[in-house]
């Protein structure tokens, strides 16, 4: 992780101490370290049992996937040089998966999506006034577990249905080239301050927590942020 607090959130955006949350997640859906720490993070949250509000920006781990996405078997190939020789890593995220409820499914994925229409949808999630941390659980849940092509329309629809969004409104917001526009000037804006990975999770825009962190950690960022002295130091190191 490249830079500081102070190059992400400039000096006069910080929020005044305060006894609720307010938290902007960065996170892609492919990202299982985003899925891990997503898990942690509720977890956290619920033990402080504070007044919060969760956000959600776009981010994409591969962004130049082409539409269609690529065979996880060559997605593998291209990170690790074979699909053998991830297998190591793939067992260390199903063991810290499995710390959190979570069941990694390598075995069932068939392709890496291109996630820039499921970041559309959440763009919808939110300006519809839904949940986008659900949206968002069922997501990751749909890719990782089940083995989803979150990048296809149809299953995108599936999701969000159960969200209340309406197919007809999916289709339109998959469709529509100014919710793409949007969702990469925010996705730009994410990048432009210094996040060179994730998840991040901006809390009250004061402390920037960086990776999968244990929910320990989560709770003294979270105490920072209400109460302690803004520092210019990021929260945590990225894992990745």
């Amino acid at each position: 992780m490249s830079g500081t607090l102070s190059s992400f959130v400039r000096g006069n955006d910080r929020v005044s101490p305060t006894e609720s949350l307010h938290i902007e997640v960065i996170a892609d859906f492919v990202c299982p370290f985003c899925f891990i720490g997503k898990r942690r993070f509720d977890k956290a949250l619920q033990a402080v049992q504070s007044p919060s509000d969760v956000s959600w920006y776009p981010y994409q781990l591969n962004p130049d996937l082409p539409a269609e996405g690529v065979p996880f078997d060559d997605y593998l190939s291209q990170r690790f040089g074979s699909p053998a020789k991830a297998e190591p890593v793939l067992g260390f995220l199903a063991a810290q998966g499995d710390e959190v409820g979570i069941e990694f499914r390598f075995d069932r994925i068939r392709r890496v999506p291109n996630t820039l229409l499921a970041h559309g949808v959440m763009q919808l999630a939110e300006t519809l006034g839904k949940n986008q941390s659900a949206l968002a659980e069922d997501l990751m849940s749909a890719f990782f577990e089940q083995g989803l092509n979150i990048g296809e329309q149809e299953v995108l629809i599936d999701i969000a249905g159960s969200h209340g969004l309406s197919a007809k409104d999916v289709r339109e917001a998959t469709g529509s080239e100014k919710i793409k526009q949007l969702v990469l000037i925010r996705e730009g804006q994410v990048r432009s301050r210094g996040l060179a990975g994730v998840p991040g999770f901006l809390i009250n825009r004061r402390v920037l927590v960086v990776g999968a962190q244990e929910p320990e950690n989560f709770i003294n960022a979270f105490d920072c942020a209400m109460f302690g002295e803004a520092t210019d130091e990021l929260a945590s190191p990225a894992l990745h």
